[in-house]
């Protein structure tokens, strides 16, 4: 099995490299059959040659993922589909396929970005998974950018802000080991990608964004998705939300210098906050904070790079 896979694998980059020579090289013509569907297996984002289960091929032989043209070459025993893609068919467009109906096809990219960089990383709960797998991620960026949407990245959204790498958000989510009725407080709503997986889980997610622009589009977006259960508000992060302290979660999506007093304070007994901590543009922990009979305990979890938290001037 393997030196079949070898063996096609060379023969299709062997026809891949007689065609790069080729300006405008056309595509072959069409199998007679295309019955063939299943799951990303392996992509190679260059745009090269691919091996894919579960992306139907239609009757001209062609389909787009990704925003790649692919098109189907040969298939071995296994019913794995090989194929290949061509670079200058990449499409610029919002919309990652032309022959899949387009919420289809975020969905196939969504189900590949939770697999293949969140589950495959070691993120195990279910909770989590299923919620990453449930929201639109692509409705979370500027419409330029919902090409990468599902890339392994950090994507900007604005005002030198960013929607967190998706994996970040799983890990950090996975952190909190939250429960159906906790509160949870969020800083640093962003465009509202983080609240929105929260609110998947939680039973209520409150959420402050220091910038206005941000705040106010990221809570009419959460509105128009249905996330009711996702409040909103204007302010500096730092203070937390003390109106409806005390939380059973906290989650920090900017860095901060040092953990803010003041949402250690609003943490509830037994509770946990996830926050990075360092110099801002610098490598920083993302450190797991826990509130067990009155003590504080912190554990570092890894480096990351976010953000700084923004914080309001003070009046002179």
């Amino acid at each position: 099995m393997k030196r079949t896979m070898i063996s096609l694998l060379a023969c299709v980059l062997g026809f891949w490299m007689s065609l790069w020579a080729q300006d405008q090289a056309p595509f072959p013509a069409p199998p007679e059959k295309l019955t063939h569907r299943a799951t990303l297996v392996q992509e190679n984002e260059s745009g090269e040659h691919m091996i894919i289960k579960g992306v139907v091929f239609h009757s001209d032989g062609k389909t787009r993922y990704g925003g790649l043209v692919l098109y189907l070459y040969q298939t071995d025993a296994s019913g794995l589909i090989l194929s290949y893609a061509f670079p200058n068919c990449a499409t610029k467009s919002s919309t990652p396929s032309a022959d899949l109906p387009q919420d289809k096809a975020f969905e196939l990219r969504r189900t590949a970005m939770v697999r293949d960089q969140i589950e495959d990383r070691g993120i195990a709960d279910t909770a989590v998974l299923g919620a990453m797998r449930r929201v639109p991620r692509h409705l979370f960026v500027p419409p330029e950018l919902q090409d990468l949407s599902y890339t392994d990245q950090p994507l900007p959204i604005g005002l030198d802000q960013t929607i967190s790498q998706p994996y970040i958000v799983a890990l950090m989510t996975e952190l909190l080991e939250l429960q159906k009725d906790q509160k949870v407080l969020e800083i640093g709503t962003g465009s509202g990608y983080q609240a929105a997986v929260l609110a998947e889980i939680a039973d209520s997610v409150w959420t402050v964004e220091i910038l206005e622009p941000l705040a106010t589009s990221a809570r009419q977006r959460l509105q128009s998705l249905g996330f009711a259960k996702v409040n909103v508000r204007c302010g500096d992060g730092y203070a937390g939300w003390i109106a409806h302290a005390p939380f059973d979660r906290i989650i920090v999506t900017a860095a901060a210098e040092e953990i803010p007093l003041p949402l250690l304070e609003q943490l509830k007994e037994g509770g946990k906050m996830v926050i990075p901590v360092g110099a801002a543009f610098s490598i920083q922990n993302l450190i797991l904070v826990e509130k067990r009979h009155g003590r504080i305990t912190r554990q570092n979890v890894t480096a990351v790079r976010f953000v700084p938290l923004v914080r309001e001037k003070p009046i002179r």
